[in-house]
């Protein structure tokens, strides 16, 4: 199977238990028997700690914390390649700089991005997107 990409909307779902939940922990089933990979960049990986802390507590983050270590999701640097992306995807459409950073990975491992997050409709005709079920708005 292809690679696929997980922006904060998905991994935000998969923790909170809501819509597209379980979409995200079947690809994490996948993944872990490595018939796929997942991937994430640092910076969306910074958006769902600021976003669990915010809405949910330290608590939740720190639950959280503990499950991601076991999770088969590869977390990628913001290194020049991926801020040059982000940057060209940011100065073109109005979402959040890590939603930028998502689509910058998607676009460089030739990835499907898996996400909830209307901000992504743009982007249709230049990845490949899995949507996930929207049970709330954009989480950035």
């Amino acid at each position: 199977m292809a690679a696929k990409v997980l922006d904060s909307f998905a991994l935000l779902a998969y923790f909170r238990d809501e819509s597209g939940a379980e979409t995200v922990e079947k690809l994490l089933m996948t993944a872990s028997r490595k018939d796929s990979s997942l991937h994430m960049t640092e910076v969306n990986y910074a958006e769902v700690k600021y976003m669990l802390i915010k809405k949910n507590g330290l608590d939740a983050w720190s639950d959280a914390e503990k499950v991601l270590q076991g999770l088969p999701i590869e977390f990628h640097p913001a290194n020049r390649v991926l801020a040059d992306l982000a940057a060209d995807f940011k100065s073109r459409l109005s979402f959040s700089l890590a939603d930028a950073f998502a689509a910058a990975l998607a676009k460089e491992k030739k990835a499907e991005l898996i996400t909830g997050d209307p901000e992504f409709k743009a982007l249709e005709k230049e990845l490949k997107i899995l949507w996930l079920k929207q049970g709330r708005s954009s989480n950035g």
